[in-house]
């Protein structure tokens, strides 16, 4: 299955959840008022967000006044290429994360519960593994043993080595002894998977902040990239905890995990205007394959789909 195909298949929930109503609205032969508080209704309860959907409504009304477009049929590419190029001016949106022999990168993986960071680490590394890179994991999440454990599971299934401590340990401490580790062993990348926690606790963003600076003080030649793993059903409230996170440690990427249970798909377009941080990967089911580099024309074509006609 190509590239392409394996979005479309991922992304199948979504148009039929939000995107239809999108290429439903574009299929129609009136480009009336109606059209457009139809279509701002749909953007904005796609999470695009009130600001962007403003902006993009008003674009819009301009190129067709500038163009002489009179349908909606007719405004669908210029929609299309307007979302593509919003994602594009991005700096390094879609670029993966770096992995290059000779020079350690050194990932450091955050997010609130149930985001999916664990999960991201392990199909990370498997991917990274095939490539024929060395990876290390820190299992800096030691509030819960399980967590280690699971970190432990993905060690196993991809063959690669995990610095872990006992439950309760000092976070940071094995972050730093997983980092002489790595770099003992000469290994191309070092996967920190930490514990999920909210963004409104103080004391646990506080323990994330001294990770990083763990972690900052001790960079050689390494390149060090934060990911937030989101979890894209979250919509808005996700924004949210993205600016939060990023108010705390500066934040290199994104990866959007259960986009494909999501019913409001303009979350990406939301983080891109807001954030101007790149998504890196975006996660369509379960397996590891599913997580994808993110490619903004494919992502747009793949999502709108074609319009009904």
């Amino acid at each position: 299955m190509s590239f392409f195909d394996k979005l479309k298949q991922g992304l199948e929930g979504v148009r039929k959840r939000w995107s239809e109503g999108l290429s439903g609205l574009f299929a129609g032969d009136q480009l009336n008022e109606a059209f457009w508080e139809d279509l701002e209704g749909v953007l904005i309860g796609g999470d695009v967000g009130l600001d962007l959907t403003v902006r993009f409504i008003d674009t819009l009304r301009m190129e067709a006044e500038r163009n002489y477009i009179t349908t909606p049929a007719a405004l669908f590419e210029v929609f299309e290429a307007m979302l593509v190029r919003e994602l594009s001016e991005v700096p390094e949106m879609g670029q993966p994360l770096p992995a290059e022999k000779g020079r350690m990168t050194i990932l450091l993986l955050i997010g609130v519960n149930g985001s999916g960071k664990t999960t991201t680490a392990g199909k990370l590394a498997s991917r990274w593994m095939k490539e024929g890179k060395k990876i290390f994991f820190a299992a800096a999440d030691t509030f819960r043993a399980a967590a280690i454990e699971q970190l432990k599971v993905w060690g196993e299934r991809t063959g690669v080595r995990v610095i872990a401590q006992q439950q309760g340990s000092d976070a940071a401490a094995v972050a730093f002894d997983a980092l002489q580790a790595a770099r003992a062993a000469g290994a191309d990348v070092l996967i920190v998977d930490t514990a999920g926690r909210l963004h409104s606790k103080h004391n646990l963003m506080e323990e994330l902040a001294k990770i990083y600076r763990v972690l900052k003080k001790e960079l050689e030649d390494d390149r060090l990239e934060v990911l937030l793993v989101l979890d894209a059903v979250m919509g808005q409230n996700g924004l949210a905890q993205a600016e939060r996170f990023n108010e705390v440690i500066p934040l290199t990427g994104i990866v959007l995990t259960k986009y494909d249970n999501t019913a409001k798909g303009g979350i990406l377009l939301a983080i891109a205007d807001r954030m101007k941080i790149p998504v890196r990967y975006v996660g369509l089911g379960e397996g590891e394959e599913d997580l994808r580099p993110f490619d903004p024309r494919e992502f747009v074509r793949a999502l709108l789909g074609e319009k009904k006609s």
